[in-house]
This record gives C-alpha cells, structure tokens and sequence, in this order.
C-alpha cells in the first residue's frame, strides 16, 4: 500500500476546517466516532487513571 499525500490550495480566509471537521466525523459511523472519542481519553488519562464521570449524563440512543 502506498500513501499518497493530498494537496488541496485555497485562500485562508476561504478556508472553514471546524466545518469541514464536523462534516468528516458526522459521515463515519457511530462505532467509529466513539473508539475515537475513547481514544482521545486515553491519551489524556494517566497509567491506571480512569475518566472523571461527574458529568457525564446517559441517554437513551433512539433507533
């Protein structure tokens, strides 16, 4: 497999990458957005620290 570098040019004052982001993430699935939120915490946590869940609040998903 070869990794090929994409180049896109455009003006700064053109460029909105929070909602280019936004878009990316919203077209992945659900699994995928979670394992990188919980990567994200990982990263973030100390060896044998866990997540400070004071507030989190749960909901139920709708199908």
């Amino acid at each position: 497999m070869k990794i090929v570098p994409i180049v896109r040019k455009a003006k700064l004052k053109d460029l909105d990458q929070e909602m280019e982001d936004i878009q990316y993430w919203l077209s992945r699935p659900p699994y995928e957005r979670m394992a990188a939120v919980t990567r994200l915490i990982a990263m973030h946590l100390q060896p044998g620290q866990r997540m400070d869940k004071m507030f989190v609040t749960r909901r139920k998903l709708h199908s």
